[in-house]
């Protein structure tokens, strides 16, 4: 056995422990507590399942939100973590350290090293469901910063021109700001183009299959693709990425990556490529490997 991660999520505590070669030697799946110290406890057991079948490998936990370097305390929209030392107090109940990554970054990691983007560097990782969460890694490597903010991509503003050409609502995200890209171009946010241009109620889902058949809805989808463009084309302005890698509920979407790339390819400076955009292939062990491999790198051992 070579490491182990853990991926945490508001319904399920999945632990996944990885051969040397990164194939699946066994995994455990618990439900996730809603109280804090059984949370806690939650997950010192799943650490505890991981050494007891492999020896104290590095052991890396993928969860959604952010830890505040400055202050080690947590905020997260899923867990009863937010404003406690909760990678502190898992370590504690466990009693050995462990690595402690966002989730959308383990994706982004486990993807650039074994997955879709592998061999691409910078590669970007965006997960476009709920929310909106990326990373990126350079030469298999997450890309650090000093307010582990890098990634938030849902928090960059909306583009204003197609915000402007279709008379879109500006509106306040959960994280208290105005017109962050999340409100109107994650799952939720299609649902709500749809409402505000056709007075209807559909989820993603229906949109997706409504959109080659319906001419309102087409028009819908459309408008979403090309702020989701704009958005692509802010990181490829910052960034210069070799790939994008496309993972969450939108990404699975028929032709999402063919109507991405046309829209990106409008949307970029006349003359200049592209870079590849490519769905993530590690599927629901991409957050476990990640955050697995993030622990073999903070030890040293790899990378």
């Amino acid at each position: 056995m070579i490491a182990g991660g853990i991926d945490l999520g508001g319904t399920k505590i999945e632990a996944q422990i990885f051969n040397a070669d990164w194939s699946l030697a066994s995994r455990r799946r618990v439900e996730t507590p809603k109280d804090y110290k059984a949370l806690v406890a939650a997950m010192a057991d799943q650490i505890a399942w991981i050494d007891s079948l492999s020896g104290e490998v590095p052991i890396g936990i993928a969860a959604a939100g952010l830890v505040n370097p400055a202050t080690g305390l947590a905020l997260t929209a899923n867990l009863s973590a937010t404003g406690r030392p909760f990678p502190a107090d898992i370590a504690a109940a466990a009693g050995r350290a462990v690595t402690y990554i966002n989730d959308c970054r383990a994706l982004t990691l486990s993807e650039a090293v074994f997955g879709a983007a592998r061999g691409s560097s910078p590669a970007i990782g965006l997960i476009i469901g709920t929310g909106i969460g990326g990373g990126v890694a350079v030469d298999g490597r997450l890309l650090a910063g000093q307010a582990a903010l890098g990634g938030e991509f849902g928090h960059f503003a909306l583009a204003a021109g197609p915000v402007v050409a279709h008379g879109l609502p500006v509106l306040r995200c959960g994280c208290g700001r105005i017109g962050c890209t999340e409100t109107l171009i994650s799952g939720p946010g299609l649902s709500r183009i749809v409402r505000h241009k056709t007075g209807r109620d559909l989820t993603p889902a229906e949109i997706a299959a409504r959109r080659k058949s319906e001419p309102d809805i087409a028009e819908c989808w459309n408008i979403w693709r090309d702020l989701l463009a704009e958005m692509l084309l802010t990181l490829c302005l910052t960034i210069d990425p070799a790939c994008i890698v496309l993972g969450g509920g939108l990404s699975n979407i028929e032709g999402v990556i063919d109507d991405l790339s046309a829209a990106l390819d409008r949307a970029q400076l006349a003359g200049f490529r592209i870079p590849a955009l490519r769905l993530a292939e590690g599927g629901d062990a991409s957050g476990a490997r990640g955050a697995a491999f993030a622990a073999l790198q903070a030890r040293g051992d790899h990378g």
